[in-house]
């Protein structure tokens, strides 16, 4: 194995990547975008008048596309597609496995013995047949029930990868039940839009028709020549590295985080931002991040449907473009010890089709009051259901990284900082029932009217917030590099949705009994303030304080995966999905079951990758060095007489003894961490066998890693067998 991590550095030593991948980028990107997208324009140029309608109906209010106007939207998509040089076509969606997944079909069609077309109807548009038993299914589907359907998605626009036309599409099983990311978000996103909408209508905008929940997330990731992470059978097989000592420079200086992007990954960054664009993700931001060889890239805001969808494109996009610059895209939420990790910030607002944002202030005390009943409404909700937004984030990669030194810990709080917090403590000296005009005016001009002035300096951010406020959106920071971004922001429209409702029955409630409308929103605000105000947190949510704290305003905890999905099918929550029409209690118990499993086989795989790397490759490394150190020895003690020779060979003598211990300790371990794995396998219930991967499997993970790293820094450089740490992330 050393031989591999040696001919890996020297192949590097002789590329000259920088120049051999360099990208020469047009002077206008925006002139590439969309050019892969059957966009807006591209459906004007393309569609009838009816077509083209009938798809910006189905986009905006989710209206059913008639049959024969399929088959015209085929047409075009074909016609479209073929002048791009597209010979196959495909539904493109999100099964429950955590990447996209697409199956090809061909438009070519024979229609005779020797001649054949280019076809595509309406029916291949809107639907195909994929095999649903492979798929993770959490016991809905039986390994001989195969039929499954995907059904297109039109508020989603089809794209070309490659030869291929892609249509965004969701995935159901054959008795309907969702199997997919997308379908219960489209659920989510339309209950929000709703509850959201009325709100406006009712007290605050009449001509708000549409209210949008918008998402721009924020992709962290690490790039490692493909050479070496070739040499690391760990970051191969399970994404992140389970041995390797810490290199003496790490990131203590900061000199990473913002600094100069090194030539090779700007060439990758090029590419990446061209191919992007054509594909229609707007990406606008890219920089170095914290750890050594990490990066980040970010777009515009967008409808979150779109932005969940052009995330998961993009990951797919990342790793090709990165294979083609020799460098292999880590996602993992930490694949390198001592350093950060990688997350996914996921900012989320609401949007209506007037063009404002709700969660900013206006210009006038309405407006504001407007901001504040969604503000305030939002922190309601993730109070009353923290532990369903916490389960939304839960998997074991997440649980490397959270409450460590770069991600928000696993106690849901809110950051909102101290002017807003402010702004709550008046509202909350709100007058119950009836306010005198006096009153109404103090609390208009010298709370609400003020906000926009407060957030002009309400700009600083606490890093260690899982849910933080950033002047007119929430940033969910908890969420991991390689999730998908739909099944966070389902149970963030979700749990809005219903605040917004109950929030307007409660509003509504008051004013039949007499009170005007402000002073019924302000009456429920005040409440809801009273309520809310124990997930609110200005401090460092990494401090032992905030733990006791936390308990003591009776926040849970859930450090890790299995405690997290423990409160998932809390009755409260099962009601509030089958309230919504989000999901069954079927569909929910499924998706639980899914989770757990894979929680399951991730530690089962990282742990007999583990135990093979420790007994085929560590220890077998440490005994041929241990052996030429006895030759040492041996010949020293021939050479000099006994008093001598035992001060000559102290260190030898040490190091053997060293090496012999450390590897003693590896051997235990290892017999003790399978035995550990077949114990939780004999587990018949999925919970039990999570928790027991979790409390009883990965313990040995540390042990075995502690001596592996002591050998590393004891045998010599040149005979082990790992790619190091010093080499992954600092060879660029």
């Amino acid at each position: 194995m050393s031989n591999v991590r040696f001919k890996a550095l020297e192949l590097l030593s002789q590329k000259d990547y920088r120049k051999e991948n360099a990208v020469e980028v047009p002077s206008k990107l925006s002139e590439l975008f969309c050019e892969k997208v059957f966009s807006e324009e591209t459906m004007r140029e393309y569609l009838t008048k009816e077509a083209f309608t009938s798809i910006q109906d189905a986009i905006k209010w989710g209206t059913k596309i008639q049959r024969d106007v399929a088959d015209q939207i085929a047409v075009a998509m074909k016609d479209w597609s073929l002048s791009k040089g597209v010979t196959h076509y495909t539904h493109w969606f999100q099964p429950l496995t955590g990447s996209t997944a697409e199956k090809h079909d061909s438009f070519f069609t024979p229609f005779e013995s020797d001649r054949a077309i280019e076809r595509f109807s309406g029916g291949m548009l809107i639907q195909q047949e994929p095999d649903a038993s492979s798929f993770p299914n959490g016991g809905i589907r039986n390994t001989f029930e195969a039929r499954g359907y995907t059904a297109w998605d039109p508020t989603s626009p089809a794209f070309i990868m490659g030869t291929t036309l892609c249509i965004p599409s969701i995935f159901i099983s054959y008795t309907g039940e969702t199997l997919d990311y997308k379908a219960p978000l489209l659920r989510a996103l339309h209950a929000v839009d709703q509850a959201a909408t009325d709100i406006c209508k009712s007290y605050f905008d009449k001509n708000v028709t549409k209210v949008s929940p918008t998402l721009g997330w924020e992709q962290e990731y690490f790039l490692v020549d493909s050479a070496l992470y070739q040499s690391r059978p760990d970051l191969v097989i399970t994404g992140r590295t389970l041995l390797g000592h810490s290199p003496a420079k790490g990131q203590q200086l900061d000199d990473h985080y913002f600094g100069s992007i090194p030539t090779r990954v700007m060439n990758f960054m090029k590419e990446l931002e061209i191919r992007s664009i054509e594909l229609g993700i707007p990406v606008t931001t890219r920089h170095n991040e914290v750890a050594p060889n990490q990066f980040e890239l970010a777009p515009m805001f967008e409808e979150v449907n779109v932005a969940v969808d052009h995330n998961s494109l993009l990951m797919d996009l990342m790793a090709r473009v990165a294979h083609k610059h020799h460098f292999h895209i880590l996602f993992h939420e930490k694949p390198f010890a001592g350093v950060n990790g990688s997350g996914k910030h996921n900012n989320w607002s609401l949007a209506t089709d007037t063009g404002e944002n709700l969660l900013s202030p206006g210009k006038n005390p309405k407006k504001n009051l407007q901001f504040l009943t969604f503000f305030v409404n939002t922190l309601k909700a993730v109070h009353d259901y923290a532990d369903l937004l916490r389960g939304s984030i839960a998997s074991a990669g997440n649980d490397h990284r959270l409450g460590a030194n770069e991600a928000p810990p696993a106690i849901i709080s809110a950051f909102i900082g101290s002017q807003l917090f402010g702004v709550l403590e008046e509202l909350e000296k709100v007058k119950d029932g009836k306010m005198s005009p006096e009153e109404k005016t103090d609390l208009k001009l010298n709370v609400v009217g003020k906000i926009p002035n407060i957030l002009l300096d309400n700009t600083d951010r606490n890093r260690t917030s899982p849910f933080a406020f950033t002047g007119n959106k929430f940033e969910i920071r908890a969420v991991g590099s390689s999730a998908n971004c739909a099944e966070v922001m389902t149970v963030m429209n979700t749990i809005a949705a219903k605040q917004f409702k109950t929030f307007k029955l409660e509003v509504d409630a008051l004013v039949d009994k007499g009170l005007k409308k402000d002073e019924a929103i302000f009456n429920v605000l005040r409440e809801y303030i009273k309520v809310s105000k124990s997930i609110l947190f200005e401090g460092d949510g990494y401090s032992e304080e905030w733990a006791i704290e936390a308990a003591k305003r009776g926040l849970n905890n859930l450090r890790t995966t299995p405690e997290a999905l423990s409160h998932e099918l809390d009755p409260k929550f099962i009601a509030l999905y089958e309230e919504l029409g989000i999901y069954t209690e079927r569909e929910l118990e499924a998706r639980n079951e899914i989770k757990l499993e894979k929680y399951s086989t991730t530690i089962a795989i990282e742990a007999r990758v583990l135990a093979d790397i420790a007994r085929n490759h560590i220890i077998p490394s440490a005994l041929k060095y241990q052996n030429r150190l006895i030759e040492n020895v041996k010949g020293i003690k021939e050479i000099f007489e006994n008093e001598e020779f035992k001060v000559l060979a102290k260190e030898q003598m040490s190091l053997i003894r060293g090496i012999s211990e450390h590897v003693g300790i590896i051997k235990v371990e290892v017999e003790n961490l399978l035995n550990a794995i077949a114990a939780a396998k004999d587990k018949n219930d999925s919970r039990k066998m999570a928790e027991s991967f979790c409390n009883d499997v990965i313990p040995f993970f540390e042990k075995i890693r502690n001596s592996s790293d002591q050998l590393e820094m004891m045998v010599d450089d040149e005979l082990w067998p790992l790619t190091k740490y010093r080499e992954l992330l600092f060879t660029r």
